[in-house]
């Protein structure tokens, strides 16, 4: 722990109270402060004690844990077990391990919005946020589609610009969908250059912000097989690839493409580039997964802080047994320290 009381700590909002997060984020705190070390730094969890300490207990984990009043009570209480800052304005949470209830998704919703508000102030250094499920906090009248478009909103609403952008990444791999949460048959018709520009310029400004990399290089991958063979297997990459590209290189932006996606994430090929822009959700997923399935992390671009969370859902199945892997979260946690340690380098 030597070193660690100079450097803010990192925040983990709760996520979904029925999911894996509690478990998982006991152990990682197992793992960095009795195991195996892999942050330089501390981190502390915004939840209720009471459900911690009861998951905790019924998953057979043998973690202790720390109420904390204030984060700067971060480091020393790290030494003696997981930090937990209560929510504020949230009552008891009830421990149902498996179950979605709306009546907890204020509670979520209230430890997101407290997180941000702790990164945005400069109390944390990142924000790691744990799986949440979407169903229970529409229930509750949750207007967002997910994680990203709230975290924007939130940073917005505190007078900051945000153009998110979602980012997946494990192996060195880096993968930027264009396209995410529609149905395959509608990526044509929806399909845009101004997409692809946008998301291409926050993809290289936040490479270079938040890991140094000078000059990215980005790869854009073709929609089509072959990459269209030149307009044989469809047109998308002449009428609305190329174009962004072009577009992108004037602004720039080391982009080069588009290129066939069944020849980019061979080992030799990951070699030419920093990152991908991918133009469908499991042309960006399917290679980051098969790399490294439980070590993926999920990166928002385009906001004001640190963003990193794991890359899976709540996994309802194994909540309360302690089978669950905290491999991604101990994976987000590592990059949203590399991020945060990159910022603060450059004095941001």
């Amino acid at each position: 722990m030597t070193g660690r009381d100079e450097k803010r700590p990192l925040v983990l909002s709760m996520g979904e109270p029925g999911g894996i997060g509690l478990e998982i984020a006991g152990m990682a705190w197992r793992r960095q402060a009795r195991e195996k070390p892999f942050l330089t730094r501390s981190f502390l969890l915004l939840a209720d004690p009471a459900l911690v300490k009861a998951r905790l207990a019924r998953a057979c984990l043998d973690i202790p844990v720390v109420t904390i009043e204030a984060v700067e009570d971060t480091p020393l209480a790290f030494a003696q077990g997981l930090p937990v800052l209560p929510l504020k304005g949230a009552g008891p949470l009830p421990d149902a391990p498996g179950e979605v209830r709306a009546d907890t998704a204020a509670a979520v919703k209230a430890a997101i919005e407290q997180a941000v508000f702790l990164v945005l102030s400069g109390e944390a250094a990142g924000l790691v946020t744990l799986p949440i499920q979407k169903e229970s906090l529409y229930a509750a009248g949750f207007d967002f589609e997910g994680h990203t478009d709230f975290l924007a909103h939130l940073a917005r609403k505190a007078g900051f610009s945000a153009e998110p952008v979602m980012m997946l990444t494990a192996g060195g791999l880096r993968c930027v969908p264009v396209t995410v949460h529609i149905a395959l048959s509608e990526v044509p018709r929806r399909l845009r250059s101004e997409a692809i520009v946008r998301q291409g310029s926050v993809l290289a400004h936040d490479l270079a912000r938040f890991f140094g990399i000078e000059r990215p290089r980005i790869a854009v991958a073709g929609l089509n097989p072959h990459a269209g063979e030149g307009g044989r297997m469809g047109t998308e990459e002449k009428e609305i690839i190329e174009p962004a590209i072009s577009a992108l290189q004037e602004t720039g932006v080391e982009a080069f493409g588009p290129l066939p996606a069944d020849t980019l994430f061979h080992e030799e090929a990951r070699k030419t580039y920093d990152a991908v822009l991918c133009m469908y959700h499991d042309q960006a997923l399917i290679p980051v997964k098969t790399l490294d399935f439980h070590g993926g992390v999920n990166v928002t671009l385009g906001l004001p802080f640190v963003r990193t969370s794991p890359d899976h859902g709540t996994a309802l199945a194994f909540a309360g047994t302690g089978r669950a892997r905290p491999d991604s979260l101990i994976a987000a946690l590592t990059l949203a320290e590399e991020m945060a340690q990159t910022l603060e380098r450059a004095g941001q």
